[in-house]
């Protein structure tokens, strides 16, 4: 099976096969999920699922590689027929008055800080 290269979850397409980690195709990515501000890989949609009508959802954590023309997954195909239904993202998104710009620009400093040193 010819995937192509790694690349990252930032390129993949939607209409890239999905497979089990037994090699077995279970569907193609219909979307996927990310807060691209933050550089967080949320999971992926899979449409046209093996299993059921519906569209599926599977975890980051599921994720084993990504590659230009597909992913394969931690999971074999028994635990595939098993992935649940994309639901509603349940974050809530607010904005605390109390909470500076100068508090949040400290927080991104410091992140970077531990990003670079080593400490993360």
């Amino acid at each position: 099976m010819d995937l192509g290269e790694h690349v990252s979850y930032k390129v993949l397409e939607a209409g890239a096969g999905v497979y089990s980690s037994d090699d077995e195709r279970i569907g193609k990515v219909a979307h996927v999920l990310a807060d691209e501000g933050e550089d967080v890989f949320d999971g992926i949609v899979i449409a046209e699922h093996q299993f059921a009508q519906e569209h599926r959802f599977v975890d980051a954590d599921a994720v084993d590689r990504i590659y230009e023309r597909g992913v394969i997954l931690h999971l074999d195909r028994s635990a595939c027929e098993q992935l649940p239904k994309p639901s509603p993202n349940p974050a809530v998104m607010r904005d605390d008055p109390a909470e500076s710009k100068a508090d949040m620009r400290h927080e991104k400093l410091m992140r970077a800080w531990d990003l670079i040193s080593g400490n993360r």
